[in-house]
């Protein structure tokens, strides 16, 4: 008897072994490190990444809705703009967001380049413009040094700066998530409760639209297929761009990784718990009622796609000169 106990629970062991191990074909891959070609030129893109003086007000910066203490958000249903302006939809995060195919919710922007140049002069964010930034930067002479060392030119220009920033933003990815030493061979690094939460995951479809190595960010899909989604938040998705009505709420997905850290969720921030958010994408995208206790464990594994958050020294900023630009912080 006792023979035939210690092999059941070998035979056991062996199949929860079995059930750990990752398949070839997973649909989602893990995140590589970032690899940096130009030190210099992301030095300098991550001190415009927080120098506010790049707003009117002189106290906005990009890390301002993309904190990077923050996983990479501002956790906020929707930004703090310029003279306190409520901004129109929640901040995505910065964090792997080299990996989208697009920026921005309705994907207006086609790179992190082109992204990094909207918010600078958006009248509800940092209410600048290109011109009045530009001669911030050329006003220091700190940056335009760092700009002939780094880009070879006299003059700073605005392609010069978001190219800076975007090199910047490359670097910010959150590799060796617990989930992703799971898909290299780590049994134990998930439980089996996460397991069985990732199995759910991909049973019930959401890999349909999350997956890649950012589990998102990489196709857009209409919010609310099989139940319409209700929001008081006005953003018409990629509608708003193209007119027509088709493309009503049609948004980015977005990424999944760190997802624990960049609530509230969806493009209003509506929701701050991410089991109702699960719950919500159930319901609204693929048709499920999931239980109380199946939500638990999509979202027990949702949590493991905590990355390594960037980590780096606080830049020192190069001090304003009697002919920068005074901000304007009130009106």
């Amino acid at each position: 008897m006792r023979t035939l106990s210690l092999l059941t629970a070998g035979l056991c062991l062996g199949l929860n072994a079995w059930a750990a191990a990752p398949d070839a074909n997973e649909p989602v891959q893990p995140i590589p490190p970032a690899e940096v070609a130009d030190p210099a030129k992301v030095e300098l893109g991550k001190q415009l990444f927080f120098d506010p003086r790049l707003s009117k007000s002189g106290f906005i910066s990009c890390n301002s809705c993309h904190n990077l203490s923050m996983g990479g958000s501002d956790n906020l249903p929707t930004s703090i703009g310029h003279n306190w302006q409520k901004g129109p939809i929640n901040a995505p995060t910065v964090l792997n967001s080299s990996m989208n195919l697009a920026q921005f919710w309705d994907g207006r922007a086609a790179d992190l380049k082109e992204q990094a140049a909207g918010p600078i002069a958006n009248q509800k964010e940092m209410a600048s413009n290109h011109v009045l930034a530009i001669d911030v930067l050329r006003s220091i002479p700190q940056y335009r040094e760092s700009f002939k060392q780094v880009y070879k030119i006299d003059q700073i220009t605005l392609d010069a700066v978001t190219d800076a920033i975007a090199e910047f933003e490359k670097t910010l990815v959150t590799p060796n998530s617990r989930f992703d030493r799971w898909l290299k061979g780590d049994e134990k690094a998930i439980t089996q409760a996460e397991l069985e939460g990732y199995q759910l995951f991909k049973s019930i479809g959401c890999v349909a639209c999350h997956n890649g190595a950012a589990l998102g960010g990489n196709s857009f899909q209409k919010m609310g297929l099989v139940e319409p989604y209700k929001t008081d938040n006005p953003a018409e998705g990629v509608a708003g761009l193209t007119g027509k009505d088709v493309d009503r709420f049609m948004f980015k997905v977005p990424t999944l990784r760190n997802v624990e850290l960049t609530y509230p969720y969806f493009h209003d921030g509506a929701y701050w718990d991410l089991d109702d958010a699960v719950d919500v994408m159930a319901r609204l995208q693929l048709g499920r009622q999931l239980s109380k206790e199946d939500i638990g464990k999509v979202t027990a594994f949702l949590k493991t796609l905590t990355g390594d958050q960037p980590s780096f020294s606080v830049p020192i900023l190069p001090p304003s000169t009697p002919q920068t630009p005074i901000p304007t912080p009130f009106n």
